[in-house]
């Protein structure tokens, strides 16, 4: 889109301007593109392109897809998907409940793009905000589950609970090959307990606390509160598998911990859960944080992150990752699991719920869900009436199950409710489920009793607690200072920017992260999922209110389908991790539907994504590396060699594509051709879509599933750290092994197939985030964002090369998507570390590359399409003068030394640059503003370089005192 000064509009459609979005995405305009082009040697994008991206994949059709349409335009389409959508009060239950998110952390958390464009703080040093966030929300899961460790949340509750399966068999001194399973356990937890298990090799019994007493397993996973809402102390059934050797965990509601006993005290080893009740909406299913909560001994073998407390430089109290940081990508195949993903920014929420809060707020809650359970059970209880209506069990916290005597009188009560604009939970023929919630009011309990005793009943005066007080915890919860100071909405308000103000997120400049796609999170892509019909909709609402919702997520598929060429799409993954484990699930069905259970072979190249390995270790296939040549390519020869070798077990080839080298291979369709060859299925890794779309389609080259990271290429945002969704493309012959669910079938998968998440959709509330991209991108879009995100990094490796070697590229000089920039020869001469360039960057003004992956000792970028050339230069102007700094300690110019230079001291932070304390041969103005733009636009980094050494030798995972911050 040229920029006149004097335009001229002889069209309504030029007046319309439907495609106005696509140059609100774009980082340049056509001027701009022009300069790029012409800065790396070409005259148009068409012969840039074909130097670029090898001819035998490229496509040369275009997507099929409707053009780009405006903002306004798109909005009012979905619109009328969601007013499709029917928004029952919610009375199912079932892991899942109605919420009310303070608006004062709706709007200054979840509609922030200072939180929600951040990344997962990898530099810890400009993360400090969402750090002290997460240990927040640590603190909690250790307060209420009586813990001594908690990490930083997992996907879902489902997740989370073959997640502890897992790392029983890790804890476990028992050689059982059993998993015992609490019967009363939600049937979508099972589910995925029951996929996990099975390429594990575990056999999963299922039963009630005798059955747990009287067998031999290595885990125990027990319901607390269990799905038909009764509350059983587990205390004896714990302590009697714990003779057993059985490693225990609970799975527990975090709104019923508030006043339950907690499941340390009852001996477990495990606990988990969701967090969904501490502020989060539905949203038809996720996202949600999982927490997990364990003992100090097992803090080497849990799954995920956690959050530790260390000290910078200076001395001073500092927050990073503890232990677990990037150990997939650096474990690989020896990864406790292959989630690389968390919940972040819904574990900020869930955490921040409970500050505001507070104990006395949070109980206060809790004590009024329960109230509400126990008086309408005394309305069930007392009624007098022909209908014999009975309440099934006496200890609950808020879910009172009825049973109405038959299945007739169920049936009527039940549709009654539907009539009236209440969703109940159907338990058999005869049973009725009433779960209430943090939103249930007089008028709910009003209508309830009304439909069950056939007269309204009000809420009675006196609150009581029904449960036995040999139930309830005595100990106090959320003692914490932060917990207690900031229920004003102005302290709340002013702790929350006090965090974002330590944090480098995308609203402040560039995060040229490679492999990580930060992109533009459009505000109207970001905007329906506050929407009530997409954010307070249960996942297992009945199927006729949702029809809107399946529309939007049927509509997104279609996309995704035109845009890779697949035949079906499983949206259930919930995040990129899990579309992996998907993806290889559908190939093992495949195969094992052949009755070819022996092909369990992956070979990965050294060039793969990081997480692949765990996936295929996680899915009992043997791993088999296949080496890369000095390009960065799939060394054909050895990968021929290696089909060869094992082609009677050949099961699969993960391969990454473009490849984590940021090279389009040439040889992509004779690698997917000699897979097949030799009996094998292709699984493409979607982490590099960004270089693919539009361009060329994965089902084209071969590939037979992959998938997509919503979170990247889609514009999901990456709320420093999650939420990510990750749903998976797949050639009609592995279509029929989709993920189901046990609950709300998918309507495009077989009976028999298990579920990899606890919701049908995966975390569905966050898809109008992508269908809205798609939508206003439209087909010319999409290939423009491509085209630019290519040049863009290509424009950053030519203008880089003279000071930092481009580690690969293809065969015409050029990169994909993203390029790596080799720091060992600089490192070799002065001793400078790609590390002291990442901390240097800080006082720069940005967020590092990602560093020493795939390659140690490098620097991965990726620019995307949204940054402008003014940015690009920026960043370019701050590599090319730390060069500059690192060549002058060398020389040592006007005193500087190896041993004491901005590099090796950065970041500095504004109390070290202002201390009276100054002894460094370069100046203070040096330090902090070392270009002239900084100055204008400087942001301080909090700590100084924290020492990770120490804080991994003093494991601290829980909130310091507050002197600690002094």
């Amino acid at each position: 889109m040229t920029i006149s000064q004097n335009p001229t509009f002889d069209t309504f459609k030029g007046l319309f301007n439907e495609a106005e979005f696509v140059y609100r995405h774009l980082g340049s305009n056509e001027t701009k593109q022009a300069d790029l082009l012409s800065a790396v040697g070409y005259k148009d994008m068409a012969s840039f392109i074909n130097d670029t991206v090898p001819e035998p994949v490229r496509m040369h059709k275009a997507l099929d897809l409707p053009l780009a349409m405006s903002e306004h335009a798109a909005l009012a389409k979905l619109r009328k998907m969601a007013d499709g959508i029917t928004v029952n009060k919610s009375y199912i239950g079932q892991g899942y409940s109605p919420v009310r998110m303070p608006a004062v952390i709706q709007r200054n958390v979840l509609e922030n793009p200072g939180w929600y464009t951040a990344y997962t703080p990898y530099q810890a040093e400009i993360a400090q905000g969402r750090l002290e966030a997460l240990l927040n929300f640590q603190q909690v899961c250790i307060d209420l589950t009586g813990l001594e460790l908690a990490g930083a949340s997992l996907l879902d509750e489902a997740t989370a609970a073959a997640e502890a399966m897992a790392m029983s068999k890790r804890m476990s001194k028992s050689k059982s090959n059993q998993f015992f399973v609490d019967e009363r356990i939600y049937p979508q937890t099972l589910d995925v307990v029951n996929t996990r298990a099975k390429y594990f090799g575990f056999d999963v019994v299922v039963g009630d606390f005798e059955l747990a007493k009287s067998g031999d397993y290595f885990g125990a996973l027990f319901q607390y509160v269990g799905q038909e809402g009764d509350v059983k102390d587990l205390t004896d059934v714990i302590a009697a598998v714990k003779k057993n050797k059985t490693y225990t965990s609970v799975v527990s509601d975090i709104m019923s911990l508030v006043l339950l006993k907690s499941p340390a005290d009852m001996g477990a080893d495990v606990a988990l859960g969701s967090t969904q009740r501490f502020g989060i909406p539905m949203g038809f299913g996720g996202p949600h944080a999982a927490y997990f909560a364990f003992s100090d001994k097992a803090k080497r073998s849990a799954p995920g992150r956690i959050i530790g407390v260390s000290k910078d430089a200076q001395g001073n109290t500092a927050l990073r990752m503890a232990l677990q940081t990037r150990e997939q990508h650096i474990r690989r195949e020896k990864a406790n699991s292959n989630i690389c993903t968390s919940q972040v920014l819904l574990a900020n929420l869930a955490g921040m719920y409970a500050v505001y809060h507070g104990p006395t707020g949070v109980k206060r809650i809790a004590t009024r869900i329960h109230a509400f359970a126990t008086a309408f059970a005394d309305v069930i209880k007392n009624a007098n009436g022909d209908n014999k209506l009975s309440v099934v069990h006496d200890q609950f916290f808020d879910t009172v199950v009825v049973d109405c005597g038959s299945e007739q009188l169920a049936t009527q009560i039940f549709e009654n409710a539907d009539n009236v604009g209440y969703n109940l939970w159907r338990l058999g023929n005869n049973k009725l489920g009433v779960a209430f919630s943090e939103t249930s009011d007089q008028e709910d309990f009003s209508v309830l009793t009304q439909l069950f005793v056939s007269k309204a009943h009000d809420l009675p005066e006196a609150a009581t607690v029904s449960l036995d007080a040999a139930h309830l915890r005595t100990d106090d919860i959320l003692s914490h200072p932060v917990f207690n100071s900031h229920h004003t909405e102005h302290e709340m308000l002013r702790y929350l920017k006090s965090l974002e103000d330590k944090d480098l997120a995308m609203n402040r400049s560039m995060i040229a992260l490679g492999s990580c796609t930060m992109k533009l999170n459009a505000t109207s892509e970001m905007l329906p999922i506050t929407w009530p019909e997409f954010a307070n909709v249960h996942p297992f609402a009945p199927v006729d209110q949702v029809t809107g919702y399946v529309a939007m997520i049927d509509s997104l598929q279609e996309q995704l389908k035109a845009i890779t060429g697949f035949d079906e799409i499983s949206m259930q993954p919930n995040s990129g991790a899990s579309g992996e484990y998907a993806g290889i699930l559908a190939i093992r069905r495949y195969h094992e539907s052949l009755g070819e259970m022996n092909r369990d072979i992956c070979l990965i190249p050294q060039s793969a994504h990081g997480t692949n390995p765990a996936t295929a270790i996680m899915m009992g296939m043997k791993v088999v590396v296949v080496k890369t040549d000095d390009n960065g390519n799939v060394d054909i020869a050895d990968l021929t060699a290696k089909c060869e070798e094992h082609s009677d077990n050949l099961g699969a080839l993960m391969i990454t594509y473009p490849s984590t080298h940021g090279v389009f291979e040439e040889g992509i369709r004779d690698i997917c051709d000699l897979i097949h060859n030799h009996g094998g299925q292709v699984y493409m890794d979607g982490a590099n879509m960004n270089a693919q779309v539009a361009i060329m389609q994965p089902a084209e080259v071969g590939a037979d599933v992959l998938h997509m990271n919503l979170h990247k290429t889609f514009c999901i945002p990456h709320g420093g750290g999650g939420p990510g969704m990750g749903p998976i493309g797949m050639q009609a012959h592995l279509a029929p092994f989709i993920a189901n669910h046990k609950i709300i079938p998918v309507h495009n998968a077989q009976n028999d197939c298990s579920a990899v998440s606890a919701a049908p959709y995966g975390s569905a509330s966050i898809l109008p985030i992508s269908w809205m991209y798609i939508t206003m991108m439209g087909r010319d879009g999409l290939l423009a964002a491509t085209n630019l995100a290519l040049l863009n990094a290509n424009y950053v490796a030519d203008q880089l090369k003279g000071d930092y070697p481009i580690l690969y590229a293809g065969k015409n000089g050029r990169v994909a998507h993203e390029c790596i920039i080799d720091i060992r020869p600089l490192k070799d001469e002065t001793g400078i570390s790609e590390s002291d360039i990442a901390k240097r960057l800080m006082d720069y003004g940005f967020h590092a590359p990602t560093m020493s992956f795939p390659v140690s000792g490098t620097l991965m970028i990726e620019p995307t399409e949204s940054e402008s050339k003014e940015e690009l230069d920026r960043f370019i102007n701050a590599l090319k003068s730390i060069k500059a700094e690192a060549m002058k300690a060398k020389a040592g110019e006007d005193g500087w030394t190896l041993e004491d230079n901005p590099l090796v001291n950065a970041p500095h932070t504004a109390a070290v640059i202002t201390g009276s304390d100054w002894s460094h041969p370069y100046s203070r103005d040096v330090a902090a503003f070392p270009l002239p733009y900084v100055r204008e636009h400087k942001f301080w980094p909090s700590v100084g370089r924290i020492d990770d050494a120490y804080g991994d030798k003093n494991l601290m995972c829980s909130c310091p005192s507050i002197e600690n911050y002094m």
